[in-house]
């Protein structure tokens, strides 16, 4: 599989029924950042990140660098069906996917493999339980192992903290750590601003368009952050598609109104 180039993102719009939920965004981020997405509820994280993905396709502009083969993607907990009966080791193999295809059993390196996965986030011992029976943590443990077979070069993380505890959160922020250094691309949709400036060195701060994208100090500013809850509320939902590709300094209090 090829590594991926740095992922370009290039007057990006998309969103659902001629509705956008992001509009114009254009940036750039390099090959084995470790970066977080923020912003206020509603700012089109989750949309953003399934046009990356490729789950997405978007109303206007492209995304370059990355094709849905080499990313691993976690959507939100929300979205996961926990229902499913299967145990957690059926789970984690799943990550095996792109290897086994549809009939293949796992040979005796692949399921040695996955239990070293489900060791590295803590879930020995839970190799035989449902998904019905786990945690919000346990669960995402193993959503997390699963991500670790697919190997991808770009992991794309929906609010992978949501709903855990604190001991699960520092240890799967050393997961998304080891895969930085392992030179992956990662990027992840958060909401805690203080972890995102202790752990990501790179933030995108996003209202529905680009507020900023660079260093995370230099995105999270006070400014920037209000700049992003104003631009959020003036935004209107029934907005449909529209043609301003840059509006200039003048227009930009109305730009948010006009989508």
């Amino acid at each position: 599989m090829p590594d991926p180039a740095d992922i370009e993102l290039r007057d990006l719009t998309a969103g659902y029924e001629r509705h956008p939920a992001v509009h114009h965004v254009s940036l750039r981020w390099r090959r084995g950042d470790l970066a977080a997405v923020v912003g206020p509820n509603g700012a089109g994280k989750s949309t953003l990140l399934k046009c990356v993905a490729g789950r997405l396709r978007p109303m206007r502009g492209r995304v370059t660098g990355v094709s849905p083969h080499q990313v691993a993607y976690l959507p939100q907990i929300s979205e996961v069906d926990r229902s499913f009966p299967v145990t957690v080791a059926e789970l984690v193999s799943m990550g095996l996917w792109h290897e086994l295809g549809v009939w293949r059993r796992p040979t005796l390196v692949q399921r040695q493999r996955v239990q070293q996965a489900i060791e590295a986030v803590g879930l020995q011992g839970f190799e035989r339980r449902t998904l019905d029976t786990l945690s919000g943590g346990q669960f995402q443990r193993a959503l997390f192992a699963r991500l670790m077979l697919q190997d991808a070069p770009v992991v794309l993380l929906d609010e992978p903290f949501t709903g855990v505890d604190t001991r699960t959160l520092e240890d799967l922020v050393c997961v998304l750590q080891r895969w930085h250094e392992a030179g992956r691309t990662v990027i992840a949709v958060l909401h805690d601003v203080a972890l995102v400036r202790a752990v990501f060195p790179t933030t995108t701060l996003l209202a529905r368009e680009l507020v900023a994208h660079g260093p995370t100090q230099a995105v999270l500013t006070e400014a920037n952050l209000l700049r992003a809850r104003r631009l959020q509320e003036a935004f209107d939902e029934q907005a449909e598609l529209c043609d301003v590709s840059e509006p200039n300094a003048a227009e930009e209090s109305s730009h948010a109104h006009r989508h």
